[in-house]
């Protein structure tokens, strides 16, 4: 038992004294990805002193960090991270660690390996200061990481720790071509257990494309201003769209061509695809979410048809298979856990890759 207690305050005692040793180094100056447009701040994603969506939860989460990450090399053998958020607490559907906390994934033999996460401070509100050891005792040599960051709140700032002597230094972003993918909480990530589970942060992860995640929860309703926005990014190689499960069915009878008249009068030959949303498990036994789910489903293959008519790069996934047939892919009927963007992914992945190949995106 003596030994026993001997070990577990050694344990104690030298990770006290590594986390007293950290250098800790901004991580605003090192390589920060997943921003379609530039913006002021360095952890924002959309820039809403330059872009207005009359609409204060838009522009709140146009604020949030979402699919936006770090790139860095360092031979720290300990990676430490502190960070400031909003003072929210987490959602009902999601995990603490995908709503405000990191996620850490380091090269190895060619791919991104999961390495660790940063989780939130959760025990003592305000919610909003978090600091802790990502991942400790990591070999001699140096190696590249990507840091996702929280999912569901704004960064005000955050630090990356590494023990005294060892180097940090940006890397350049190595992911290709641009991909855009705006949508709905399932683009923006309800209810992914970390920051890098998403459907776009994996897709981009395991092709090597650069995504970037345009996902507004519960607010992508084909509006105009979220289509100027897509107008005015300079360099597109592909769309990637969700924006059929929030509006209701008349809104896409109303809103999609004048969405996509925008969007294609500023990138006239880039691939457009539409995801048709999901079958919603919420409807197995409601009458009147049958009804809801249904009309929204086909309105959204109608207006799809219909213009593809007319426009050879627009591209519709039907999504029968998004969840699997087990009945056991999302956490409230609704919102995919990362069983069901596992099974999304099966299925959209080598649809998207084939449509991408015709334009040379591989």
């Amino acid at each position: 038992m003596k030994r026993i207690i001997s070990i577990i305050l050694s344990a104690v005692v030298c990770v006290t004294a590594a986390a007293q040793n950290v250098r800790w180094h901004d991580a605003a100056e090192l390589t920060v990805i997943g921003k379609p447009i530039s913006t002021a701040k360095a952890f924002t994603r959309i820039d809403t002193a330059q872009y207005k969506f009359a609409n204060r939860t838009i522009d709140r989460y146009a604020g949030y960090s979402t699919g936006l990450a770090v790139l860095f090399e360092t031979d720290s053998h300990v990676i430490r991270t502190k960070w400031t958020t909003g003072p929210s607490n987490s959602g009902a559907n999601m995990t603490a660690i995908g709503q405000k906390g990191l996620d850490l994934y380091i090269m190895k033999d060619g791919k991104w390996v999961f390495a660790g996460v940063g989780s939130p401070d959760m025990v003592k509100e305000p919610f909003c200061n978090h600091e802790g050891t990502i991942v400790a005792d990591m070999a001699d040599g140096t190696r590249q990481c990507l840091l996702y960051l929280p999912l569901f709140d704004k960064v005000d700032a955050l630090e990356i720790g590494i023990e005294e002597g060892a180097v940090i230094r940006p890397i350049d972003n190595p992911f290709r071509y641009n991909i855009v993918v705006h949508g709905s909480s399932i683009t923006h990530g309800a209810s992914a257990g970390r920051p890098g589970m998403t459907y776009a942060a994996r897709f981009g992860r395991d092709n090597g494309f650069y995504c970037m995640n345009l996902g507004f929860s519960g607010q992508c309703k084909l509006q105009p201003e979220y289509a100027a926005y897509l107008a005015d990014i300079k360099d597109v190689d592909a769309f990637i769209f969700d924006v059929f499960s929030n509006p209701k069915a008349e809104e896409i009878y109303d809103r999609f061509d004048a969405f996509v008249d925008i969007v294609r009068k500023a990138h006239p030959d880039v691939p457009m695809i539409f995801l048709q949303t999901e079958r919603r498990e919420t409807r197995n036994f409601s009458l009147a979410r049958e009804k809801f789910e249904s009309e929204k489903q086909s309105a959204a293959a109608k207006v799809i048809r219909e213009r593809m008519k007319s426009d050879k790069d627009i591209y519709f996934i039907t999504s029968e298979d998004f969840l699997g047939y087990e009945h056991i892919a999302t956490v409230d009927g609704s919102h995919p856990s990362d069983l069901g963007f596992t099974y999304m992914l099966e299925s959209i992945s080598p649809k998207i890759r084939k449509i991408f190949r015709k334009y040379g995106i591989r």
